[in-house]
This record gives structure tokens, sequence and C-alpha cells, in this order.
């Protein structure tokens, strides 16, 4: 053991030049911002360059908008809104950014208040919400820029698996499926595996399946990896497991440790420690009460205001329809809902009149009749013009009144047919658990080009972790979907 790590403490210190980089980088862009939003909030309230005959308050403010600057940047820094793992993926970047400068503007009020200190409400009213607009702003466009190096293998930690053959391979899989995360698996190490096996099924290469302390360290040094990922089911005794985390401390290395939990956001993960032990506590997702309430209210608020404003459009549209072949404007269809009720699903008519009568002939012409996803490719039936609607997802437009009726949602699992429904497996079962929405999590990740499984994988996920947040996302990701027209749904 002692060789073991003497030879890994003597390995080249991971290379952490891209998280330097992009630290840098933010630094110099959050400096930029805070200083536009307290400067532009000085000029607004207090002229630009007029500070008047002997006028002593504004020339305090200058004093005031530095030492704010100031302040803002280091609670930037305070709060790790630029430590390498929140970067490139999730909300705790932007939270940590809201909540520094939430806390700052919180604490200059108190002071404010508890020394008698007449501050500009103007003043701080300006600069807070803009810096704060500002610097969510600037770490999108950095996030956008880091997601692209991480699609082609860059600026990401290298992570060495160790765990049990099977969860190994799924932790491999999760990783190399969201590349925005910034984890790039590259080997594994499988304690307790039999020596004789064939791995191909990991998806990387596995440099050993010993269990002792001392193999599990040369495989770490053959990697040379900035991560190691303990997944579940790994054969390690608790004491090497600790000792593999002071090593790996020692070196700079991160440890990650990955439960047998899928698809489990992190509002419903909650740690406490016993004993020593850090218990994970999973909330069970339930949309009612409160949130059901939030969410109707959302839905009816948005979805009028909709209707309202675009009603020239669906006028429009409607004469268009009608004028192109006489039939109906309307295409009604029923589709399975919320807990398995049935509804009238409304679109505006994108097919020729009787294209239901055709469909089960075109999905057993391409084999696809017994798949959950009833889609015809190059459907013979859609008209010119609604592939156009269908093109930017107009002819989804009256589906607000099926919001408004309650029947859907803005957002939630895609309603399908009976046919589709009785194919479902009891996994499956569960999109059936919230209503069914104009647009969701799979819409927006793919639309219709992704997998059924890959399609009920996203679905499920919406169900278990559901929150309004998440719709506000979902909405608005849906706008960049229509229009980028990368498919009907």
């Amino acid at each position: 053991m002692d060789t073991a790590t003497s030879k890994v403490r003597k390995q080249t210190t991971p290379n952490n030049r891209w998280r330097s980089r992009y630290t840098m980088r933010l630094r110099l862009i959050d400096a930029g911002i805070v200083i536009w939003a307290v400067a532009g909030a000085y000029g607004i309230r207090f002229g630009f360059w007029d500070l008047g005959d002997g006028q002593v308050k504004e020339a305090e403010y200058v004093q005031l908008s530095i030492a704010l600057v100031i302040g803002w940047w280091l609670m930037l820094e305070l709060w790790g809104s630029r430590e390498a793992r929140v970067l490139g993926s999730g909300t705790e970047e932007y939270k940590r950014v809201i909540a520094s400068s939430a806390w700052l503007f919180g604490v200059v009020a108190v002071v404010s208040y508890a020394l008698r200190i007449d501050t500009a409400r103007g003043f701080v009213g300006l600069a807070f919400p803009a810096g704060a607009l500002g610097l969510i702003i600037g770490r999108w466009l950095v996030r956008q820029h880091l997601s692209l190096e991480r699609k082609r293998g860059l600026s990401s930690l290298k992570v060495l698996i160790i765990g049990g053959r099977y969860s190994a391979a799924h932790l491999v899989t999760s990783l190399l499926t969201a590349p925005s995360a910034g984890y790039r698996p590259v080997a594994a190490h499988l304690p307790g595996a039999p020596a004789t096996g064939e791995f191909t099924d990991v998806g990387v290469p596995v440099l050993g399946v010993e269990a002792d302390f001392e193999s599990i360290l040369n495989s770490i040094l053959k990697s040379d990896v900035d991560a190691v990922a303990v997944s579940a089911g790994v054969n390690m005794h608790p004491k090497d497991l600790r000792s593999l985390g002071w090593e790996l401390a020692a070196r700079d290395v991160a440890m990650i440790l990955a439960p047998a939990l899928t698809d489990v956001a992190g509002p419903r993960i909650h740690t406490q420690p016993v004993a020593g032990l850090p218990l994970i506590h999973v909330s069970t997702p339930k949309l009612t009460g409160g949130k059901k309430v939030a969410k109707r209210s959302f839905d009816l608020i948005v979805a009028g205001l909709l209707v309202a404003l675009l009603s020239p459009l669906f006028l429009l549209l409607a004469l268009m329809v009608k004028l192109t072949d006489g039939g109906p404007i309307l295409y009604k269809q029923e589709r399975v809902g919320f807990r398995g009720t049935t509804f009238q699903m409304l679109k505006f008519r994108s097919m020729k009149v009787g294209a239901d009568a055709q469909l089960q002939a075109l999905l057993a012409a391409q084999g696809s009749s017994a798949t959950p996803l009833f889609k015809v490719d190059n459907d013979p039936r859609i008209t010119s013009l609604g592939r156009l609607l269908r093109k930017f997802s107009l002819d989804e437009l009256p589906q607000l009144l099926n919001v408004l009726g309650g029947s859907m949602s803005l957002v939630g699992p895609r309603p399908q047919r009976e046919g589709e429904v009785a194919l479902y497996d009891d996994a499956a079962h569960r999109r059936l658990y919230v209503s069914p929405g104009m647009s969701g999590l799979w819409q927006v990740s793919g639309r219709s080009n992704l997998s059924w499984e890959e399609s009920i994988r996203l679905d499920l996920y919406y169900v278990e972790n559901w929150s309004l947040m998440g719709d506000l996302i979902i909405l608005f990701k849906t706008f960049k979907a229509v229009f980028a027209s990368t498919g009907a749904v």
C-alpha cells in the first residue's frame, strides 16, 4: 500500500488549466457587469457628469458605488458561484449568483436602517435587478461556449469509474449522454468482478478487478484522471473507501459518490448525517395542494393571455385551413389524459379529410404498428399548408383552449391515443399521474427525433421532479425548439 500511495502522490497534478481559464473569464465578466450595473444606476439617479457645486451627497454615493462594486464581486466569489463543479449544467450556478446578490443588498438595507443612513432607494432599486439579470445573462453566454467545448471532449473532468459491473456501465452511459455536465469517463475499475470476464458492455477500458486498495490506486495512476466516481455496488470495505478519499484529497483529485438513484432531481434529495454516515432521503413527488393550485393558476393566466394576444392569428389560420380544401377547420381526436380519462384534443387540421382511416395501413407498411409512438414517416396525408403549420407547431395552438378547459396543461407529457396507451408498461403508466401538456421535457430535448425509450424516460423524469420553475424553463425552450424547426411533435 505504501508503494502505490507514494507513486500516486508523485504523479503530476491533474490538468486544471481549463478550470482556471473559465474562472478567470467569469471574474472579468462579473467585474464588467457589476461595474456597468452600479455605474448605470448612479448615472440614472444622479447624472453621469454633473455632481453639482458643493454637493457632497452625490460624491458620497461615488464612494458607496465603489464599495458596492468591490463587495458584489467578492460576494460572488465567496458564494462559490465560480466553482468548477457548478459550471456548465444545472441551476446551482444561477442560484448562487442570485443568492450572493440578494445577500449583499440585504446587508446594505439592514446597515442603512440600523445606522440611519439615507440610501437612495432608486439607486439600489436600479443596481440590483440590472446587475442580477446581467450576471445571469453573462453566465448563460459563458455556459453556451463551455457546453460546445465539452461536446467536443474538451474542458471536462476525466473520470475513473469504480463500482459493480452493471452500475458502472449505467454510470458511464449516463455521463456520456450529458457531456455538458463536464464529466468524461475514461476508464473503470470493477472490484470483485471475475478476472476472466469480458467487459465491453461497460463502455470504457477496465483497468482492474481487484478489490484491494493498492490495485485501485494503481488504476488511478494509470488513468491520470481528475475525478474518481464510486458507483453503487462497489465491493470495498468502508475503511478502504475512507482511505481512498484521503488519498484523493492529497492528490487534488475529486471524489464523487453516485448512489443507485435514477432520474431524481436535486430538490427531492436531502442528506442527514447519522453516526458519520451521510444518509440520503428521497422525498415523494406530489402534485397536490398548493403545488396543484400554483400549476393550474399559471396555466390559466398564461393560456388566457396567449389566446387574447394570438386571436388575430387564430382567425387567419382558421381561414387558411378552410380555404385549403373546404374541410373542417379543427381536428378533434380522443386522447388519454390525467389518470386515464379521455378528452378531445384540438388542433388546426393539417391532414386531408379522412386521414385517420389510413393510419393503420401506413403504420403496417413501415413496420411500426406495434410501437407506442404512432408516427408515420414522410406522411402522405399532410396537406401543403399542414406542413407549414407543423413546421412551426402552429397546428397546436387550439390546445390553449384545452388548457383553459382543464383537460390539458401548458407543460406535461404529450397525450397519446388509447392504442398507444394500451402498449404501456408499468413504468410508462406513470405518465398519466399529471395532466398532459402542450409541450414537455422530451419535446424540448429532441422533439419527435427521440426514441420511445428516451421519450418515456424524460416524461417520467418530469412527473417525478415537477416544479413551476421547471415548467418555465421548458416553455422557454419550447419557443427555441419551434423556431429551430427540428420536427413536429
